[in-house]
C-alpha cells in the first residue's frame, strides 16, 4: 500500500468512518473507497454488503477479481446511568466485544469500584459525551436513569447523530411524557420512532440482569439486521 492511501485510511480509522480498500488483484492496484462515497462507486452493492457485515473478503466484479479490505469502527455501547442494570450490561456488552463506556453525573453510582474494566465518567452526558469524540452510526446508546434531567440530553444527542441503536428505560407512560419533549425540542415523529421504549426485547425480564440481556439483544438485533432470519 503506498504512503498516500496509507495516510488517508488512517485518517478514516482516527475520525471513526468507515471505508474499504478495494484492491485489483491482477493489477495489484488499490484505491480507497469511503463510506460517503460507497453509494455512487462502481461495486456500490458488494462494497455496501461489506460494510454492514465488517468483513473482508475476494469478490468478483465486473473486469476481474477485487479484494476489499474492510475498516469499520469499533462499536461502541454509552451505557447512561451507573446503575443497577448498567453494571450486569458492561460485563455483558465486553464479552461480545462492544467499546463500553458508562455516564452519570452522579458521583455516589459512578465509581470505578462498581464498575472495574469500564471507563465511566460522573459527568452530565453533555459534558462526558464530546469527550468521547461525540457519537455516530456505530454506536448504541442505552439510556437507563429514569431521569429526564439526564437522560434527555443523552437521547437528543444519540438522534441527532444517527446511533444505529437508541433505547430508554422506562413505562410506555414515562415514554409518553419523553415524547411529549422531544417534540417540543423539534424532533418529528420519525426521530422519535427510532427511540427503543420500553427498553430490551420483551423476554419477560425481572431483574437487573435479565433487563441487561434484553437490552444486549435488542442491541445485536439491531446491529445485524440484514443478517436476521426471516420469520
Amino acid at each position: 500500500m503506498d504512503l498516500p492511501l496509507l495516510t488517508a485510511l488512517n485518517e478514516e480509522r482516527a475520525a471513526r468512518r468507515a471505508a474499504i480498500l478495494v484492491t485489483d488483484i491482477a493489477t495489484g492496484t488499490s484505491r480507497l473507497v469511503r463510506e460517503a462515497e460507497a453509494g455512487s462507486d462502481p461495486m456500490a452493492a458488494e462494497i455496501a454488503e461489506r460494510l454492514r457485515t465488517g468483513k473482508s473478503g475476494l469478490v468478483e466484479a465486473e473486469g476481474g477479481a477485487r479484494f476489499l479490505t474492510v475498516q469499520v469502527p469499533p462499536v461502541r455501547l454509552v451505557a447512561i446511568g451507573a446503575v443497577h442494570i448498567s453494571q450486569a450490561l458492561a460485563p455483558m456488552a465486553k464479552g461480545l466485544d462492544l467499546d463500553v463506556t458508562v455516564i452519570d453525573p452522579r458521583t455516589a453510582f459512578a465509581t470505578p469500584e462498581r464498575f472495574p474494566d469500564v471507563p465511566v465518567l460522573a459527568e452530565w452526558p453533555d459534558e462526558a459525551l464530546p469527550k468521547l469524540g461525540g457519537l455516530d452510526r456505530y454506536t448504541a446508546v442505552a439510556c437507563l436513569t429514569h431521569d429526564p434531567k439526564i437522560d434527555d440530553p443523552a437521547l437528543v444527542a444519540a438522534l441527532r447523530a444517527e446511533c444505529f441503536y437508541v433505547g430508554a428505560l422506562g413505562s410506555r407512560r414515562t415514554h409518553a411524557k419523553r415524547v411529549e419533549r422531544l417534540t417540543e425540542a423539534g424532533f418529528g415523529e420519525a426521530d422519535i420512532a427510532r427511540i427503543h421504549a420500553p427498553i430490551g426485547l420483551d423476554i419477560g425480564a425481572v431483574s437487573p440482569a435479565e433487563i441487561a440481556l434484553s437490552v444486549l439483544a435488542e442491541i445485536v438485533a439491531d446491529l445485524r439486521r440484514g443478517r436476521r432470519r426471516p420469520s
